[in-house]
């Protein structure tokens, strides 16, 4: 409907073959662009007659014809940008756009006009000296592969693990950079497939690592992690790699001992709570307690110990966990430590004698 519906025309650059149509119902803007400038001129008249009310009949129309497949426009969803001279500094990304790669730019963060991009799937920022990430990266809801590969990054926040990437990222490459720690929310990532971590200075893995149910491709080469999280036991991996850390030399027999005789009041309900499943929340108690019962440990006898607990490394073999295995040093080896918990001196004392029995 045209008649009186007309609220504006823009016609400053009819000249150039742009115009464009204000309507009040549905109060939408429609755009025209690359059009033949007299055939423009003359369909704005008609226009302009038909919101007046005049007979359709004698409005100057030419014929339509239809547009040909290569003067039709497709949306552009894939921008590969790879040196600093092409980013587009003026214009605008499409918001089309599903791929997108701006690599060896020099970015020193992320351009907030990328964040305004719903529709993208990869996103491509390898190369940069990216040090900081901004939490709105995610409210890119169908973001599924993110590569910040070779970047300045010290941490990856836990307000990032907590957006809608939990559900939607599949892919993460935060190889080269300088993160030492990853946050204990890092482990909400549950649609993992692939993870990258390689030349870090990662000191530990993220102690739930094993609630990554769907990760198959783990890769955390030349770090400084001295054994792994008892968690490790959960993955299910089709390859790994943790070539080139320090790991330490497993020794059972000298078990790090925190165990507190008799236990604490608060180590008692916290036990209890984990054992027995009972719900908890920041609603119920504090947030710090509701983040100690989130890490808290397992024995070997399956109960929960909070900070009461033996601690020992024991020596796992990586094929347990993954079907292929990068060698983890020089000498051919398989294996690596591993934590283990024993939450009282009789769940250590049996573990020690079979221990000492197989040797």
């Amino acid at each position: 409907q045209v008649q009186h519906n007309v609220e504006r025309l823009f016609t400053r650059f009819v000249e150039e073959g742009k115009a464009t149509v204000r309507l009040r119902e549905p109060a939408v803007d429609l755009c025209l662009s690359k059009a033949n400038v007299i055939n423009l001129k003359t369909f704005l008249s008609a226009v302009r007659l038909a919101n007046q009310g005049n007979d359709t009949g004698v409005l100057p129309l030419s014929p339509l014809v239809p547009a040909k497949n290569s003067d039709v426009e497709k949306p552009k969803t894939k921008m590969i940008i790879t040196s600093r001279r092409d980013y587009p500094l003026t214009k605008s990304f499409p918001f089309s756009l599903e791929h997108l790669q701006t690599s060896y730019c020099k970015l020193a963060r992320i351009d907030t006009r990328v964040l305004c991009l719903k529709k993208l799937r990869k996103l491509d920022l390898s190369h940069n000296h990216i040090k900081q990430l901004p939490a709105t990266l995610g409210d890119l809801v169908c973001l599924q592969e993110l590569d910040l590969h070779d970047n300045h990054l010290e941490a990856f926040s836990g307000a990032l693990c907590s957006s809608s990437l939990q559900k939607s990222l599949q892919f993460l490459d935060l190889s080269q950079n300088q993160i030492q720690a990853l946050p204990i929310e890092f482990c909400q990532l549950r649609g993992l497939v692939q993870l990258r971590l390689d030349d870090n200075a990662l000191l530990r893995l993220p102690c739930r690592i094993g609630q990554l149910s769907h990760l198959r491709f783990l890769s955390a080469a030349r770090n400084k992690l001295p054994f792994l999280p008892s968690d490790f036991r959960k993955l299910c991996l089709e390859n790994l790699d943790l070539f080139g850390n320090p790991f330490e030399q497993p020794n059972p027999l000298v078990p790090n001992i925190q165990l507190k005789i008799p236990l604490t009041l608060l180590e008692c309900a916290a036990r209890a709570t984990v054992n027995h499943r009972i719900p908890y929340g920041c609603h119920l108690l504090p947030s710090h307690l509701c983040k100690d019962l989130e890490v808290a440990k397992t024995c070997r006898c399956g109960s929960a110990c909070l900070s009461s607990f033996i601690q020992i490394t024991v020596t796992m073999n990586l094929h347990h966990v993954a079907h292929t295995v990068v060698l983890v040093d020089n000498m051919g080896g398989t294996e690596a430590p591993i934590l283990c918990y024993f939450c009282s001196l009789d769940c250590y004392s049996q573990f020690l004698d079979r221990h000492l029995q197989s040797n």
